[in-house]
């Protein structure tokens, strides 16, 4: 039952039980460090009919792990190691300024999973960031969930790579009346045998709060599925051509599929209905015609 969970408001939007789903084009890291990829995917997400993008925030110097900052890694922009691989597509203020303007022109939201206590403070002090998103790889990062916490926003919070008690050690450092918890799979692509949509009303049931669906599969029909099963926010990974360079290309959505998402996630929820069974005004004249009525 979701009568008793009530929607979280985040900016104009209302994220819960009886609202729109919240529909999210993960760019991430997509844009491979190019503001007008940025811009070319928000585009998408906007034309899709999309309330949201988000992106990825980090320090690298912090959020890359020490043994693999020396890696070397073959890129677009020639061999380099991971350290400066990252520091290569990450975003800093001119980058989210524009992505901030064009955002408002659009008339889409946008936020952004910091991945370490510094890109917290860089988007509260920056851009009085609307909500923030908790990775996966981040729920157990106790000092960032508390950074997170502090600021008083919504939270959007990913539940990959986590069993009940690790999600609950994480859920205790929210207020729920601000939180959205999101089923995920931290397996890219995600095969159908991992994705359990099932913990989608288990989760809303234990918590009591709202649950969406971030996915990582290939196709429509997992996150049609997670829809019906009263997902309040679905969020697909995002992409110009999935054959473009980049770790999560391949297991993103381009702009055609995704606006075929948005567009069935809607259908769906006007075919939900509201659980009463009873004559449909397309069916009130064929009863004369089609029912036999005996004793």
């Amino acid at each position: 039952m979701t009568d008793h969970i009530a929607p979280v408001a985040i900016g104009d939007q209302l994220v819960g039980p009886g609202q729109p789903v919240y529909m999210i084009g993960e760019i991430g890291i997509n844009h491979n460090g190019d503001v007008e990829i940025a811009k070319q995917l928000m585009d998408a997400a906007a034309t899709a009919g999309a309330q949201a993008v988000k992106f990825q925030k980090r320090n690298p110097d912090v959020a890359v792990p020490e043994h693999q900052k020396s890696k070397m890694r073959s890129t677009p922009w020639g061999e380099m190691t991971y350290l400066d691989y990252k520091f290569r597509v990450e975003f800093e203020r001119e980058e989210y300024t524009e992505i901030d303007r064009y955002a408002k022109e659009l008339g889409l939201q946008w936020f952004a999973s910091p991945w370490d206590v510094d890109s917290v403070e860089f988007l509260e002090n920056q851009f009085d960031a609307l909500t923030y998103k908790v990775a996966s790889a981040s729920l157990t990062d106790f000092e960032l969930l508390r950074e997170i916490a502090e600021t008083g926003k919504p939270v959007l919070c990913s539940s990959g790579m986590s069993d009940w008690e690790t999600l609950d050690a994480a859920v205790e450092v929210f207020d729920r009346d601000k939180l959205v918890l999101m089923h995920a799979t931290s397996t890219y692509p995600l095969p159908p045998e991992e994705v359990n949509l099932l913990a989608i009303p288990a989760m809303r049931e234990r918590y009591g709060v709202p649950v969406g669906y971030s996915g990582h599969e290939l196709g429509l029909e997992i996150s049609f599925a997670a829809a019906a099963l009263g997902a309040v926010t679905i969020e697909r990974h995002i992409t110009l051509d999935s054959s473009m360079w980049g770790s999560d290309q391949s297991a993103s959505m381009e702009p055609r599929e995704f606006a075929s998402l948005v567009k069935g996630v809607r259908v769906l929820e006007q075919a939900m209905g509201d659980g009463v069974k009873r004559v449909m005004p397309g069916e009130e004249s064929k009863i004369d015609s089609l029912r036999k009525v005996t004793a």
